[in-house]
């Protein structure tokens, strides 16, 4: 079907033999490969990465105490307490505040692996 628009197009745009171009059919010929590309971005870029994004929030959203993470920063920490907008995290010794946000990974959730449950 694309190929057919993209050949009909082409084709309305060329022009005639021993005639003139014809300006009304070279602006719908670019208007429809615009709207074409357009198409194509948006599923190729624009969509996948709204999709990760919601993802990611359903995820911040069903963190608990006792989950480990992965920070975007490197760090590995437990969830000690989550607020708002922030989590206390325990890595080693350490005692962290950081932003949801910085969260990349769920790692484990309370004593179950990520990977074990995909």
């Amino acid at each position: 079907m694309i190929t057919a628009i993209f050949v009909h197009t082409l084709a309305a745009a060329s022009p005639a033999p021993g005639g003139a171009r014809d300006p009304k059919a070279e602006m719908i010929s670019t208007f429809v490969m615009l709207g074409l590309f357009s198409v194509i971005f948006y599923f190729a870029v624009i969509r996948p990465q709204r999709l990760r994004t919601k993802e990611m929030e359903n995820k911040l959203k069903t963190l608990k105490p006792g989950d480990k993470i992965l920070t975007s920063g490197g760090i590995l920490g437990t969830i000690i307490t989550i607020k708002d907008k922030s989590l206390s995290i325990r890595s080693e010794d350490t005692k962290l505040e950081i932003i949801k946000s910085a969260v990349t990974e769920i790692t484990e959730r309370r004593g179950e692996s990520v990977e074990a449950k995909s």
